[in-house]
């Protein structure tokens, strides 16, 4: 059953206190996967199979990495739920519907 992930991947002690290029690297591995994936100001959202989505965390991570920094912090939250089918437009229309919108 698929989950969705929320996942934030910060490098540290880079000299800048931008991190853009740092995300569209992450992105980057996401690309051509196959797996949903929404970009958010502060993080990016998974929906798959959880054990599809962790090895392409793994990779995310380890972009920083190969940029030059030397200090990663990762951020893994995941929504796994097993009474019924969960999708990140689901949550969000759940939400819309308690709004009357």
């Amino acid at each position: 059953m698929p989950v969705v992930m929320e996942v934030s991947v910060v490098p540290l002690g880079t000299g800048s206190a931008s991190l853009s290029r740092y995300v569209a690297r992450c992105l980057a591995v996401l690309e051509g996967s196959g797996v949903a994936y929404q970009l958010t100001p502060m993080s990016t959202i998974l929906e798959g199979e959880l054990q599809d989505l962790l090895p392409l965390v793994q990779k995310m991570h380890e972009v920083p990495f190969t940029e030059g920094a030397l200090r990663v912090a990762t951020t893994v939250k995941i929504d796994d739920r097993r009474d019924k089918a969960l999708t990140m437009e689901g949550k969000v229309r759940a939400v819309r519907e308690k709004l009357g919108r």
